[in-house]
């Protein structure tokens, strides 16, 4: 088999986009000062990046292929044998050698996150990675190279949540969104949203992204989560699941892969976005990243341990609908 082409996945869901090693230190007291030391008893190291979207979506028990460039170094040997745990399939990991996965300090503190990089980006660029056939539903980092295989993915039936991820040049033009033409969903946070919609409010940036996918979705962190369906008109305004946030790295990425996997049943809008809003709210209680991200057997037991998180009423469904929101096939071991 020629190693720089992968044919085909038949899992549920695949992901694709960059891999990187996180070094996560939660629930700080404040920022970091020049000649101190600060300790923190929550601290995890997992795989991050678009690991984030396949351990959360594996731990819901959809079957989930990664699609990433990985090092031949030892962080990255630890990255895919830690994947390969989670019941993720790993034959879509392209192993270039000399390269190492970029690692990540992931600082946690005033219910929000730093982030600090050491590393290259990956010298494969993901078109050259992704297979000619994916899954049900892809949660992808998109770029320009991954048009045209965004672009066609309706045609092979495939589902794509983009993300294009945060614009460090500050210019948040427009036409970077032409990457995600052809994607089902778009799913940014507010601030994204409205920087690249060049409005001062979520819900009229869902709206304006509703223009150019099937469904949009903002995600506003403590505020709680707006979607729109362009289809139907319907719009939902979800609220936050309460919570004391330590840990918010990864919380999108978990939102995203949460919201792809309820995508797999026919649950209504608001029930796909308040089972992914649960699951974001319980990994980010919890320091980690998505490495802490509940399994959909865990969702019921911990409401009936949290009954001041939400409105019982508003999650009624995981009780007749729990076995529905998981997909038939489960996590796969490689």
């Amino acid at each position: 088999m020629d190693d720089r082409l992968h044919p085909s996945t038949d899992a549920d869901v695949l992901v694709a986009g960059m891999l990187f090693f996180d070094a996560v230190f939660a629930d700080l007291h404040g920022a970091p000062v020049l000649g101190e030391e600060h300790w923190t008893r929550h601290f995890a190291w997992t795989p991050g990046g678009i690991a984030n979207f396949a351990i959360a979506a594996a731990r819901l028990g959809a079957s989930t292929d990664a699609c990433a460039a990985v090092g031949d170094d030892a962080l990255s040997d630890l990255c895919r044998s830690s994947l390969a745990a989670e019941g993720i399939g790993t034959d879509l990991l392209r192993t270039v050698p000399g390269w190492s996965v970029p690692v990540s300090a992931c600082l946690g503190y005033d219910g929000d996150r730093a982030i600090v990089t050491g590393g290259t980006e990956s010298p494969v660029a993901l078109d050259d990675l992704l297979p000619a056939r994916g899954g049900r539903v892809a949660a992808l980092h998109v770029d320009a190279t991954t048009a045209d295989w965004v672009g066609a993915s309706g045609d092979r039936g495939l589902r794509v949540f983009a993300d294009v991820g945060w614009d460090a040049s500050g210019s948040w033009d427009p036409a970077l969104l032409d990457a995600i033409d052809g994607a089902y969903a778009f799913t940014p946070n507010d601030r994204e949203a409205m920087a690249y919609t060049r409005t001062d409010d979520p819900v009229r940036a869902a709206r304006a992204l509703a223009e150019r996918v099937p469904l949009s979705v903002v995600t506003m962190g403590g505020d709680g989560v707006v979607a729109v369906d362009a289809s139907t008109g319907d719009e939902v305004v979800a609220a936050p699941v309460r919570v004391r946030a330590v840990d918010a790295t990864g919380a999108g990425d978990v939102f995203c892969a949460a919201l792809a996997v309820a995508s797999l049943t026919d649950l209504p809008l608001r029930e796909r976005v308040d089972f992914a809003a649960l699951v974001a709210a319980i990994t980010v209680s919890r320091p980690g990243g998505a490495s802490t991200a509940p399994r959909a057997g865990d969702l019921a037991p911990w409401l009936a341990a949290n009954p001041a998180a939400a409105d019982p009423d508003r999650f009624g469904f995981l009780a007749t609908s729990l076995l529905s929101v998981t997909p038939a096939t489960a996590g796969r071991t490689t």
